[in-house]
Parts: structure tokens; C-alpha cells; sequence
């Protein structure tokens, strides 16, 4: 069959050059990008105008502010889905300099009582 396909063709088929084995160990995970800081998602104090949600959004996925709380905006009058997401946003994302969101504070207050 591949015979009569390059024959009503006319063009070869495409050529693969064997893959070679994996040279290096495969045990060792390694990171080429072990110079760049890791960019962690965090509520950011600069630029905030509520809580620093759409700020810290926006910081994270690199564009600008005002694109967030656009579609923050649009969520809200379209079904409003943006009021609830800001809100778990807030509550789940922690915030500048800190490891521990809110709802993670108010949990672990509540087991520790």
C-alpha cells in the first residue's frame, strides 16, 4: 500500500532518522531555569484598590491591572460570577510577605481551639 500512495503522489514519504537512547539519568529531576526567582501568586499591597485580588493577578500573569478588574467587572454583569470570585480570591490568596491566606488562618485558629 505505501508503494501505491508514493506512486499517486510522487512524493517519498517522509524520511525519520532513528531516535538515539536518552543519553542522561533519568532519577534526577533538574530545573534549566534554577537562576529565575519562582513567582508565587500573592495579593499585592502596591496597586491594590480593595484587597490587592486583581493586583496580584495581574502581577502574576504579567498584564496589567486594569485588564483584571475589567474582567472582574464583566463577570459581575454578565451572571454575577466576579463578586464570589473576588471573594474566594481574597480568602484563598495570600497575601505580600506572608505563607498563610485567610481562610488558612481562620482554619487553623478553629482546629486549635
Amino acid at each position: 500500500m505505501p508503494g501505491v500512495v508514493r506512486a499517486l503522489s510522487g512524493i517519498p514519504p517522509i524520511f525519520m532518522p532513528p531516535r538515539k537512547a536518552h543519553d542522561g539519568c533519568m532519577d534526577i529531576t533538574t530545573n534549566q531555569n534554577s537562576n529565575e526567582e519562582t513567582h508565587l501568586l500573592r495579593r499585592s499591597r502596591e496597586g491594590s484598590m480593595l484587597a490587592g485580588v486583581a493586583a496580584g493577578l495581574a502581577d502574576y500573569f504579567d498584564v496589567d491591572a486594569t485588564l483584571v478588574r475589567i474582567g472582574l467587572v464583566a463577570l459581575t454583569l454578565l451572571g454575577g460570577a466576579g463578586v464570589p470570585l473576588y471573594v474566594a480570591a481574597w480568602l484563598l490568596i495570600p497575601e505580600e510577605g506572608s505563607e498563610v491566606a485567610i481562610a488558612g488562618e481562620v482554619l487553623s485558629h478553629s482546629w486549635h481551639r
